[in-house]
């Protein structure tokens, strides 16, 4: 298991419904992590976020989360700006939406996505994905930012 950073892990939201980024929030909220949560309406801003921050790699989120049906520039597309950009493609992408496509599904991890995740419909189902993301990505998984 990795060491949790002496920082707080820094997570990107890509995602325009606030009742969404709310349970996010609060469920992350309760975990034994110091977590800080960025929030991104569209994939547009999400993308100059994250392009500003490639000058300085280590000041880049340590994982994304990503709705699929955005205003703007939608999660698809942003997924293949953030594919063709080396040091961008590095951080780890959940892909958590309501579509169950599987043309969105496929189309997701052959843009490099790392999970495909459907998105929670309740608070509790919320506290499960945090925990099960918790547990994976921040005590687990080693992540590619913290190697840049």
């Amino acid at each position: 298991m990795s060491d949790e950073p002496a920082g707080p892990i820094d997570v990107l939201v890509v995602e325009d419904d606030s009742g969404d980024v709310r349970r996010l929030h609060e469920a992350f909220a309760e975990l034994d992590h110091r977590i800080s949560i960025d929030v991104a309406a569209d994939g547009a801003e999400a993308l100059a976020l994250l392009t500003d921050c490639t000058d300085e790699p280590s000041s880049l989120p340590d994982l994304v989360f990503l709705d699929l049906d955005l205003p703007r520039m939608g999660g698809l597309e942003l997924l293949e700006a953030v594919s063709d950009e080396l040091v961008l493609a590095r951080i780890p992408i959940l892909v958590v939406t309501r579509s169950t496509n599987g043309e969105d599904i496929r189309e997701s991890y052959d843009l490099a996505a790392n999970a495909y995740l459907p998105k929670p419909t309740d608070e509790a189902g919320y506290d499960e994905l945090a925990t099960a993301v918790a547990e994976f990505w921040f005590e687990r998984a080693l992540m590619p930012t913290a190697a840049l």
